[in-house]
């Protein structure tokens, strides 16, 4: 049997999607998550897409989204790590930055160090900034650290100055090993070789105390999908939105603490892509989050300024900002009268009330379902046992009770705090960025998304509202066209005058060599890889940078290219620039892409008109007015069907809620196009 189908698997709060791509076809499988377990929800999933016809033999390739990392580092579940570091640095990861949470709060507390004090050990040696010894390792004090480690899994290696020069960090690690340490050890000089103290020792820890904890999981997730007789490598997103193998993932689990949100970015650039569309902001909206990223010309933004949690985490990721707003997010009255939503979540078990699982405690979706905007029964066939009075004694004790209003009141409240929190979320990552939303798309997926997204882009001016086919399961789609990319980087600041164009391009061949050899290991052809280069640069006395693009052909003229077009870069992200100013180098980076071919995802064509797709009408809740809605079914509306709001479409995977006043076009490839301007709510 040939391997030729294509299969990504994302792991979200709720619920476990799998994507199947065979030949042209599209075939989805959706269960609850197994938080306990994750494993066994990917395998409850591979058992569904099985008896729904795929062999697992057919299987010849398997891309995963996970937020293992994640979740560990929010919940401090990491194993137990030490840090070996520079003579007089043994307190960086507690000292970190100068900026405060809160800068008028005396009692502000710093995150929990990722290594306890006790686990911090110094070592004699001195480099300066260029790499050059000031003083020599001394290897008798790291031979006698080697009874200080017996206890620890995992030993991260952060000393000063190793990305000029690497080579005491690795006589460190040799000598320990030669001493017996049998530990994971992580180096800084390998996992960030950039400047900041703090961050590039942060980083190094946090890499290291995760490497236990997704060896593990991964080769549970290995066990369990080899015993399914699936034969095709595991395959892991990163948080830059690129795919590795699960050894390389092994070695830097600290590049897949967005895995899962980066899929999703993956999967709604390419649909919008597809459906003309280069420049859209992405939602996605599961049952615990909702992540928000920009897309402009076609590529996500990516950053190296992140927080994970509590903890700024400096390796290239897609820039997404997350709220706590997901369709299980719990509604609640403060202790002052106010209504709050989330952060704390029903989950997979027992999930919103209205799933009929057990839930007492109201919802997002289950103020959706008091307004008529969902029917759990038409996505989740075991909610046939929901009571729909149940749904709004949760909502009339949790909520409308305490405000003193009544249901249907209290059931648009819960929305529009939830709306509130998004619209945020949606104006960091625009206008707080330097962009204009009314130049841009919206993305909207995730199971709650399409519920949301259409009034949110109204409310911002965003002309359009995409929502894909698979709009449900777009993060596992995003696995599968997704291209394989690894991220090379180090640090060299100097006056970008001063820079020996001839330096520039020998490093830059160094990064290009390593990047081929990773890329053929994974069998990739020479056609098939890319190599795009670029610097992070700043005016000199600046404490931030910006990336700008390395010409393909490095000539005496590149320094100068470089300067203007950082300040261009300066002048559209902060709206001045100081071209007199002097610029100066700070890291060189280089992204070695292995491009995959993407399947052809249009649309099964449907025969029919609308009036065929509408199931039912049913009385919808807009803002305190009910209107008598026309539901449809998804499945069946044909290409090029439009319709005006007020309006639900429901997928099997999501509902999408048109607004009054609002259009609905439905493009070649089954997406939802919903034309907001003029809506006026």
């Amino acid at each position: 049997m040939t391997a030729n189908a294509r299969v990504g698997v994302d792991i979200g709060g709720t619920f476990t999607d799998l994507v199947t791509i065979r030949g042209g076809e599209l075939q989805v499988a959706k269960t609850p998550s197994t938080p306990d377990a994750p494993e066994r929800g990917v395998v409850d999933a591979l058992a569904q897409t099985e008896r729904d016809g795929l062999a697992p033999e057919a299987i010849g390739f398997f891309g995963h989204g996970t937020t293992v990392a994640t979740n560990a580092v929010l919940e401090g579940e990491w194993a137990d790590t030490a840090l070996v570091t520079t003579e007089g640095f043994r307190d960086v990861l507690e000292i970190g930055r100068q900026a405060r949470p809160d800068l008028y709060d005396f009692q502000a507390q710093k995150p929990t160090p990722i290594v306890e004090r006790h686990r911090r050990f110094e070592v004699p040696e001195r480099l300066d900034e260029r790499g050059r010894v000031v003083k020599p390792l001394d290897e008798g004090a790291v031979r006698a650290l080697a009874d200080e480690l017996e206890a620890v899994d995992s030993v991260a290696v952060s000393l000063l100055f190793p990305f000029e020069n690497d080579t005491h960090e690795r006589r460190v690690r040799e000598l320990l090993r030669e001493e017996g340490v049998d530990a994971a050890f992580s180096l800084s000089s390998t996992v960030l070789p950039e400047i900041r103290e703090y961050e590039r020792t942060l980083t190094t820890a946090l890499n290291a105390a995760l490497k236990p904890v997704i060896d593990r999981y991964l080769g549970d997730l290995e066990t369990a999908v080899r015993d399914e007789d699936v034969d095709a490598p595991l395959r892991i997103m990163q948080s830059n939105g690129g795919i590795i193998s699960a050894r390389a993932a092994r070695e830097r689990p600290v590049n897949t603490l967005l895995s899962g949100p980066a899929a999703g970015v993956q999967g709604a650039t390419y649909v919008a892509s597809r459906a003309g569309n280069e420049n859209v902001i992405t939602m996605d909206m599961g049952g615990t989050s909702c992540d928000v990223s920009l897309v402009d010309g076609g590529d996500p933004l990516v950053t190296t300024d992140v927080e994970v949690g509590d903890y700024p985490v400096s390796v290239p990721m897609i820039d997404i900002h997350t709220v706590g707003s997901g369709g299980g997010s719990i509604a609640w009255v403060d202790e002052g009268g106010a209504l709050r939503v989330g952060p704390k979540s029903a989950g997979a078990d027992p999930g919103p009330v209205c799933y009929g699982r057990g839930g007492t405690r109201p919802t997002i979706t289950d103020a959706h379902a008091v307004l008529g905007r969902i029917d759990p029964t038409s996505f989740l066939p075991d909610a046939l046992d929901a009571d729909g009075e149940a749904v709004e004694r949760a909502v009339e004790t949790h909520v409308a009770d305490d405000l003193g209003v009544d249901v249907e009141t209290a059931a648009q409240g819960i929305l529009d705090v939830a709306n509130a929190t998004m619209e945020r979320a949606l104006r960091v990552v625009s206008v707080e960025r330097g962009y204009d939303p009314r130049e841009f798309g919206l993305v909207a997926f995730g199971g709650a998304g399409p519920l949301h997204a259409p009034r949110l882009a109204a409310e911002l001016d965003i002309p359009r509202v995409i929502v894909p086919r698979t709009a449900g399961v777009l993060s596992a789609l995003g696995l599968l066209i997704s291209d394989t990319l690894y991220d090379h980087s180090t640090s060299r600041v100097r006056r970008l005058d001063a820079v020996d164009p001839a330096d520039l391009a020998a490093a830059f061949d160094s990064f290009v060599d390593e990047g081929r050899a990773q890329l053929g290991a994974e069998t990739l052809a020479e056609e098939a890889m890319r190599f795009e280069p670029s610097v992070d640069l700043r005016y000199v006395g600046q404490s931030f940078e910006l990336s700008v693009p390395v010409p393909r052909e490095i000539d005496a003229s590149t320094p100068s290219t470089l300067r203007e077009r950082f300040h261009e870069r300066h002048r559209q992200r902060y709206g001045h620039a100081y071209p007199e100013e002097p610029v100066e180098l700070v890291t060189l980076r280089l992204r070695a892409r292995g491009v995959v071919e993407t399947p052809d995802l249009g649309a099964a064509r449907v025969e029919g008109t609308v009036d065929d797709a509408e199931r039912a009408t049913r009385s919808v809740v807009y803002d305190g007015d009910p209107f008598d809605t026309p539901v449809y079914d998804r499945t069946r509306l044909p290409s090029g069907a439009t319709f005006d709001g007020p309006a639900v479409v429901e997928g099997r995977e999501s509902t999408t809620v048109v607004h009054p006043g609002q259009r609905v076009e439905v493009d070649s490839d089954g997406n939802l196009v919903v034309e907001t301007e003029g809506a006026g709510e």
